[in-house]
Parts: structure tokens; C-alpha cells; sequence
């Protein structure tokens, strides 16, 4: 079966339907040693796929080849080629292992008959045991009392207005975004209330895999903050080289959650970024961390 692709319309009509629309993948009866499954891809003005979107569909793909029982608490994964958002993506997932507690896939994205990303995931089966969390930064204001995305739109090219704006995910920083401007002062952290734009099915599975989405959104941007760098910046070039995220606990993705980044390092054109995710009322939900490449035009002047 094809899968249809949202266009312009249905995106920006409901742009959340559009992502559920992305997430329903296909199955093929086929199968050797693996499972395949197909996907379309949201429409993005540059044809580029967004990499947070093959993150939820890979994980979508392997969650789809266990019981309920079973859970992921972790992945990892590689961005290995631009994908092509006018194309499908044939998933393949390897059933590497099922144990009693554990179990363990290997997902494949593939485009033209080349892999664009490939990943590997853990899921278990909830048992009870021991408990914590990092506790969320304090003084962070709620998201009531952030400006929200349009506030930042002027001057913006209206491409990138385009993109933003029809994002299944609303997106409000704390303090001053760098869209167009860099931060002042520099600095390499930053915090991001995220939610959907209205509500999603209750099924906890798809809540993990829209929080893999969203979780590639605004994770490159510590990196630039430490260097007085914008989006802006002509010449710049960033692209996600790997992504690593552990779900910690459940947590409904329509709700507003505080996305909290720093970036430890960067250096030799990579820089990596890490994330904790949190409710409003202060439970850590899920970690991330990727590494990127960025590109400057003039590297010896950006890192000074």
C-alpha cells in the first residue's frame, strides 16, 4: 500500500493530524528475517526529511513487532543521509532479541535503496525497583508567561515563517530564540516549553514516539548559543550526526513539557548537546543527547 504524504494544505489545516498521518505506517506481509514496514514523510519547503520525524517512525516501526508488555527505554541512532520528504521511507526492523526482561531492534530507514538512518533500540518490561529523578531547574517561568512563537516571526523569511509556524509542535523559549539574532550574552544553554498544537490519542505508545520528535527540535541550538551564532548566520551549516534519547517515565506529549539544554562540548566542527525533558510540575520524563556538525564560514572568528 502507498502511503499518502501530507501536503501543504492538510499541514497547515492540522498539522498534528498530519504527523498521527506520517506515524500510521504500513506493514508488508513480506518477510524474511526482517520486518518492513513504509512511511511518508511530512512536507518541508527545502525536501528535506526532519530527522525527529524518521526518529518517531523508526521507533514506531519497532514497538510494532512486540506485545504491549514491552516498552522502549532507549535509543540510538544515526543520521547517515539527507532523506527526500516527496519520497517514502521503507523501514526495516531486525528483531535482534527477546529475552525475559529485555528485548532488543535494529531499525533501518531506506530511501532509493540506501539507508538514511539506522537505529537500535531497547525495550523492557516494567518491573518494580529503584526510583529517582534529576530534579528541574528552579525560577523557570510557566509557559503562560513566555511569548509564543509569533512574537518572534518578524523579519523572518517566510519560508522559515512557513515551517515554524505549521510545526505540529509549539515551541515557546525562555528568553530571546536565535532565529535571527544570537544570544547576548553567549551562552551554552537554554530551556523550551513543548507541546502539541491540540490533543493526541491516548495510546502511550504514540506519546513516545511524538516525544522522539520533539525531541530533535532546538537541541542543535546550545552549540550556536556558545558561539554567537543564529540560525541566520550566512553560511552556516548544521546537520545532526547522531541522536541518543532514554524514555525515563510516561508523560502525555499535549501537555506543555520543559525541554532543559546545555551543550559540554564542541570542537573540529562537532558539537554536542544534551536535554532533559520534564513536566510542568517538575517529573523527569525522558534524556537526550546528539552530537552535530556545524559548518561556519569563518570558524577561527566564531570561536573567538
Amino acid at each position: 500500500m502507498t502511503q499518502h504524504a501530507p501536503d501543504d494544505t492538510e499541514l497547515e489545516r492540522d498539522p498534528v493530524a498530519a504527523l498521527l498521518a506520517i506515524l500510521d505506517l504500513s506493514s508488508s506481509e513480506a518477510r524474511t528475517t526482517e520486518d518492513i514496514f513504509t512511511g511518508a514523510s511530512l512536507v518541508m519547503p527545502q525536501g528535506r526529511v526532519f530527522g525527529g520525524q524518521v526518529l518517531a517512525q523508526a521507533i514506531t516501526a519497532a514497538t510494532r513487532t512486540l506485545g504491549p508488555d514491552r516498552v522502549p527505554h532507549s535509543m540510538h541512532g544515526y543520521f547517515l543521509r539527507p532523506g527526500d520528504s516527496s519520497r517514502n521511507i521503507t523501514f526495516s526492523v531486525d528483531r535482534i532479541h527477546d529475552g525475559r526482561s529485555f528485548a532488543t531492534r535494529r531499525t533501518q530507514a531506506f530511501q532509493n535503496g540506501l539507508p538514511i538512518f539506522s537505529m537500535i533500540a531497547s525495550f523492557e518490561r516494567e518491573d518494580p525497583g529503584v526510583d529517582h529523578g534529576a530534579p528541574m531547574p528552579a525560577g523557570i517561568p510557566q509557559p503562560e508567561e513566555v511569548p509564543d512563537l509569533e512574537e518572534h516571526l518578524s523579519g523572518m523569511h517566510p519560508m522559515s515563517r512557513r515551517v515554524l509556524s505549521a510545526s505540529p509542535i509549539e515551541v515557546r523559549h525562555v528568553g530571546r530564540p536565535i532565529y535571527l539574532e544570537p544570544a547576548d550574552p553567549a551562552s551554552p544553554a537554554q530551556a523550551v516549553w513543548v507541546r502539541t498544537r491540540s490533543a493526541l490519542p491516548d495510546e502511550p505508545a504514540v506519546h513516545r514516539a511524538v516525544l522522539a520528535f520533539l525531541s530533535d527540535l532546538t537541541i542543535q541550538e546550545p552549540v550556536l548559543r556558545a558561539h554567537g551564532l543564529a540560525w541566520a548566520t550566512p553560511g552556516l551549516k548544521v546537520a545532526s550526526l547522531d541522536h541518543a534519547m532514554w524514555w525515563h517515565r510516561d508523560a502525555r506529549v499535549d501537555d506543555w513539557l520543559l525541554y532543559v539544554q546545555e551543550s559540554p562540548s564542541a570542537r573540529g566542527g562537532r558539537g554536542l548537546s544534551t536535554g532533559r525533558i520534564y513536566t510542568r510540575d517538575g517529573m523527569l520524563v525522558a534524556t537526550v543527547a546528539q552530537e552535530i556538525m556545524v559548518r561556519v564560514p569563518d570558524a577561527a572568528a566564531a570561536m573567538s
